[in-house]
């Protein structure tokens, strides 16, 4: 008997060992998995900390491109107002003056509108009207 009594304490020391292992294998393999899913978790966090950086950096680099470009273009603008204000006063100035600069635009004008009706405005402002031309009585 004393060999089937060790036979069967070992069986169940074995037994005892085999669940020992198990159930802390599956303790250990939870412990395990909780642990790497902190570590993804904190890995997502990281990459998604750099994504919003990475945007953030591109949008400020965009606001200064437009920034930059907003000021090149009122530079280029005004650099074109003082080479037509330098234009219009070598004109001018060639025509005696501002008014025969007028002058001349108006007869500029007025070799540009043929066939059309002007209205020449008098002295006291008021057009002077050819009302009876348009009349078919006549």
């Amino acid at each position: 008997m004393g060999h089937t009594s060790d036979s069967l304490i070992r069986v169940g020391l074995a037994l005892i060992l085999l669940i020992v292992v198990l159930v802390g294998g599956g303790l250990g393999s939870c412990a395990a998995y909780n642990g790497l899913r902190v570590w993804n978790a904190q890995v997502a966090g990281e990459a998604q900390l750099a994504q919003a950086t990475q945007n953030r950096r591109i949008a400020v680099l965009e606001a200064q491109a437009a920034l930059d470009s907003a000021k090149l273009k009122a530079a280029a603008e005004v650099e074109r107002a003082k080479g037509l204000a330098e234009a219009n006063r070598i004109v001018a100035d060639s025509l005696g003056g501002p008014e025969g600069y007028l002058r001349y635009l108006y007869i500029q004008n007025l070799e540009e509108s043929r066939g059309q009706i002007i209205y020449v405005p008098t002295e006291g402002g008021l057009p002077i009207l050819e009302a009876g031309r348009l009349n078919p009585s006549n």
